[in-house]
């Protein structure tokens, strides 16, 4: 296993929320993690990037237990991280962004690596340009370069289609391929937008009252009757 967890089950407050939870991301492949609101899906994030230390169960990372591994020791090993909500700095300007993100351990890199990331994410904005100006898609972008300047081995992305229009979606399609392949990373990625999981997942798990109904390719686990009883149906998308 490159990526991923091994019966994983979680209570909060007296109440499970994850139950016997299998997934494995594969390096170069995109798995993308859907179901209804209240399946579980960002809390399985939250055990995945060490916020949250199941009750049973194991995070596997390069065929590593760091199911006990602190949150800022998983970022130091290759782990990243996107949110829902893409909250920038909001006292900061581009460059004073990428400085803080260059400079949040070591070792400490350069301006280069920054532009490399840039490039690699197609933002094209000043440097001295407010973070806190920036549109939604621009934020997202922004945020990713920050990462992707510690050549992540893993990115877990909660929702990277909010807010996002048809064309910017299309564009986000363009550079999470590209990433993925050029740099065989594994991403795990939470998304409602099933255009966008047609376009570039690799595989799907979807997740319902905390357990695995279905898992395979988009195709495979769009058309499964469970799915669609769970989820798709009273989905809005």
């Amino acid at each position: 296993m490159f990526f991923g967890c091994k019966s994983v089950s979680l209570s909060l407050g007296g109440r499970l929320i994850l139950s016997n939870v299998e997934l494995m991301a594969k390096r170069g492949e995109i798995m993308g993690l859907v179901g209804p609101n209240g399946a579980g899906k960002t809390s399985l994030f939250e055990v995945l990037c060490g916020r949250y230390a199941p009750d049973e169960g194991q995070v596997i990372l390069k065929d590593e237990d760091i199911t006990r591994t602190p949150f800022h020791r998983r970022a130091q090993m290759g782990l990243g991280r996107t949110y829902q909500s893409p909250v920038v700095p909001a006292s900061l300007t581009v460059e004073e962004t990428f400085r803080a993100a260059r400079k949040s351990h070591l070792p400490f890199l350069s301006r280069h690596d920054a532009e490399w990331a840039a490039r690699m994410v197609n933002l094209n904005i000043h440097p001295e340009t407010p973070a806190a100006a920036l549109g939604a898609f621009d934020r997202r972008k922004l945020l990713l370069a920050c990462l992707m300047m510690r050549e992540p081995k893993v990115l877990l992305m909660d929702e990277p289609a909010s807010g996002l229009i048809n064309s910017e979606i299309d564009e986000l399609d363009i550079i999470l391929r590209e990433l993925v392949d050029e740099y065989a990373i594994g991403v795990v990625l939470i998304e409602h937008r099933l255009e966008l999981l047609s376009a570039v997942a690799d595989a799907c798990v979807v997740l319902d009252l905390g357990e695995v109904i279905a898992h395979g390719t988009p195709a495979h686990v769009f058309d499964d009757p469970r799915v669609n009883a769970a989820y798709f149906e009273g989905a809005s998308v």
